[in-house]
């Protein structure tokens, strides 16, 4: 067909956000969802996590070059560019709603600007990965605005950011794909829509409805079959996604010290009904073991207190 899809767009984004929305009609909604407004529970490692992908990314897009080359080089440009420009338009997007410069906010961004790059990366000029990123960011933050008017519970904005980043990166492929940049590895293309090859623009978007097509219906099906199998069902009982699937599943709970640095920090009067409220539970797996809960924050005084309703565990 003559597909122009650098380092993954059909086959890793679009297919993967394809497949998340797949199991939203699968597993459904988590229990609270649109009735509490659920924040991330650790920004260090959200902070920690991109760091890695975005160094990571240009292994993943300059490595697809497979040599040392000038296209290697453009794939490393085109990637940081696309990633800074899509964070940088999520922030702004979203300084318009909180008032607030967010590191989880450019995160955010950042990895929609890398997905919608990636069939790009060395088929496109450097300077066409900014308005890459800029369109990348602005659709990404209306898509996640999208789901949560829909009803639709995308815990981690798998189908927004990469599905419908990996639709955009490869469909803008087809507009900024440039014959001077793919020929520079000695590669003869007729280029894009910037070559006025209008042509590639129709094949594009047929590689991405069957990709799309291809791993929902695929993915559904599997999801159902596996959904009749006791030991593969993907949903835990209600108790246990009332109380923490770490705690569960694993026995263990990440922030297990927090009854303790609120009874260092609330006054005498207030300790009783912390600790209660944090015993509430006992492990699923062992009865006789208290279970930390991990609740939403609320302000009280100068520390953040936990309220009565405790945070999910696919939220963690």
């Amino acid at each position: 067909m003559g597909v122009l899809d650098f380092a993954g767009g059909c086959a890793v984004e679009t297919a993967s956000g394809f497949a998340a929305l797949a199991f939203y009609f699968v597993l459904g909604k988590r229990k609270g969802f649109g009735e509490e407004k659920w924040q991330p529970h650790n920004y260090l490692n959200i902070i920690l996590g991109c760091s890695f992908l975005y160094i990571g990314w240009f292994g993943f897009n300059a490595g697809a070059a497979s040599l040392v080359s000038g296209r290697a080089g453009i794939a490393f440009m085109t990637t940081s560019l696309a990633a800074a420009a899509a964070g940088m338009t999520w922030v702004g997007l979203a300084y318009r709603v909180e008032h607030k410069f967010s590191s989880f906010h450019f995160c955010s961004g950042a990895v929609a600007g890398m997905v919608c790059v990636t069939p790009a990366a060395s088929y496109v000029s450097t300077w066409a990965s900014l308005p890459m990123g800029f369109i990348a960011g602005v659709c990404c933050f209306y898509m996640v605005e999208a789901n949560l008017r829909l009803g639709i519970d995308d815990c981690i904005d798998v189908f927004a950011v990469h599905g419908i980043g990996g639709i955009l990166g490869v469909f803008l492929t087809g507009i900024f794909a440039n014959k001077h940049v793919i020929e520079l590895d000695g590669i003869q293309s007729d280029g894009g829509l910037i070559n006025g090859n209008a042509r590639l623009l129709y094949v594009q978007l047929a590689a991405l409805a069957a990709s799309a097509a291809w791993s929902f219906v695929v993915s559904f099906i599997l999801l159902k079959v596996m959904n009749y199998i006791p030991m593969f069902r993907l949903r835990v009982d209600p108790d246990a996604e009332e109380h923490g699937v770490d705690f569960a599943e694993l026995g263990e709970a990440g922030y297990s010290f927090i009854n303790d640095v609120l009874k260092m920090h609330m006054p005498n009067h207030n300790r009783h009904s912390v600790s209660s409220s944090f015993q509430e539970s006992a492990s699923l797996q062992h009865p006789h073991k208290n279970m930390p809960m991990v609740k939403e924050a609320s302000l009280s005084g100068n520390i953040s207190v936990a309220s009565t309703k405790p945070q999910f565990a696919s939220d963690t």
